[in-house]
């Protein structure tokens, strides 16, 4: 595979059900415990804000969903295309939810993530989360369940 360049003209979109194929393609390529396309449509149905970033071609990069009410967001779903990976993807998208969040009326974010999940504690981190707390047996996993760590940044 060669190397992925950073593409000049990348455009940030709603999601729309249009995009689920693609989104869903994804989702199953980097997660073993991926969302469905169900936690999908729930979520465009449900009104959250849910976004995909695209290159020039149209390639999708990167999408996330944020569910905000009142002056918090939980951001629930942030992934990156296998290719794109490690390219400050994941950073552009998180800023641009970070923005959306922001722009209604959000003074908060919340996020729950994989202990093993260290690339995106490291995100996180760097974008400024801290640690609050642990949410015991959170996510599936080979071995049964795995905890969650809590992070929040204000906005």
């Amino acid at each position: 595979m060669s190397a992925v360049v950073r593409p000049a003209d990348e455009r940030f979109e709603p999601m729309r059900m249009q995009d689920l194929d693609e989104v869903v393609a994804i989702e199953r390529d980097i997660y073993p415990f991926p969302w469905t396309r169900g936690n999908f449509q729930d979520a465009l149905a449900a009104g959250y804000s849910a976004w995909v970033l695209r290159d020039a071609s149209g390639e999708m990069i990167a999408y996330a969903v944020v569910m905000i009410a009142l002056d918090e967001a939980h951001l629930l779903n942030l992934s990156v295309a296998r290719p794109y990976q490690r390219y400050g993807f994941g950073w552009r998208m998180l800023d641009w939810m970070a923005q959306c969040a922001r722009d209604h009326g959000a003074r908060t974010m919340l996020l729950e993530v994989r202990p093993s999940n260290l690339p995106a504690q490291r995100l996180y981190a760097r974008y400024g989360f801290e640690r609050i707390g642990v949410r015991r047996g959170y996510y599936p996993s080979h071995g049964g369940r795995e905890d969650a760590l809590v992070m929040r940044i204000a906005l």
